[in-house]
């Protein structure tokens, strides 16, 4: 290929790289470990079943591509500090991170328990951070990296549900990605984040396939649908790429148009 174009073609690859993905083996996650090894990366991806984690590894390696699952169990902080340095005993780098963990409890703001808002602002918003600045830590003065946090359409839109910890914790986790973004752009380091809509996974099977609920929820929807796990694994791919290099701090709401007319 002409060295003009030959620049071009390097933009998405992820060869030589090693990616760390956390929850990579839930719905969104395990497309984007898919999509990191279809680029080139090697793929460490957690998951709090071994299990699970090495089934979707053994599918990767099956595939050509090249994938280690991971036993974490988010319990404390410390817990993660000492996940990432022993990740980090045997990679003498991560170039990414992608985080997934996160979770929901649903109850009314006037009914919502103190003990369930702190569940969710530490699997969501407290486990970002440490998880971030554990590998932040081997990365700053390394070559810096790539990190990619996932949100929620619902940290900017609330919704008629009870969902004050879910959305008050994602709004958390973006400005969390903007100030990361800043204090660490010297470092070479980079902090995006996708926020997606509701995804097709199994973890809002039972929403989807629900009419009643479906059919107005695609009616707010410009583009007529939810999202595929595929839509965001394209996004982290991106941001994971040299081609966004030059991009930091920036929320993706990959929502098929929702933020633009609500």
């Amino acid at each position: 290929m002409n060295e003009m174009l030959e620049k071009y073609s390097k933009l998405f690859s992820l060869s030589g790289r090693t990616a760390l993905v956390t929850g990579g083996a839930g719905g969104i996650g395990s497309a984007i470990c898919e999509g990191l090894a279809a680029q080139g990366s090697e793929v460490l991806l957690t998951s709090r079943s071994a299990e699970k984690a090495k089934k979707l590894a053994d599918s990767i390696n099956a595939a050509g591509g090249k994938a280690t699952g991971l036993e974490l169990e988010v319990d404390t902080m410390e817990t993660v500090k000492r996940f990432v340095a022993g990740v980090y005993k045997d990679h003498p780098k991560i170039d990414i991170l992608v985080n997934c963990i996160g979770g929901q409890i649903e109850a009314p703001a006037e009914e919502y328990r103190e003990e369930d808002w702190d569940e969710i602002f530490k699997g969501s918003l407290k486990t970002a951070f440490f998880l971030s600045q554990a590998v932040a830590k081997g990365q700053i003065g390394n070559g810096g990296g790539k990190h990619i946090h996932l949100s929620s359409v619902r940290s900017m839109l609330g919704i008629h549900r009870g969902y004050i910890g879910y959305c008050s914790s994602r709004g958390g986790m973006n400005m969390m990605i903007k100030q990361l973004a800043t204090e660490w752009a010297k470092h070479g380091i980079t902090v995006n984040g996708i926020a997606p809509t509701f995804t097709r996974t199994e973890l809002v099977a039972r929403y989807l396939n629900d009419p009643a609920f479906y059919n107005p929820l695609i009616a707010r929807i410009p583009l007529g649908r939810v999202a595929e796990p595929i839509d965001i694994a394209g996004l982290a791919m991106y941001f994971a790429a040299p081609a966004a290099d030059f991009i930091t701090g920036q929320i993706v709401f990959a929502d098929g148009g929702v933020t633009a007319c609500q």
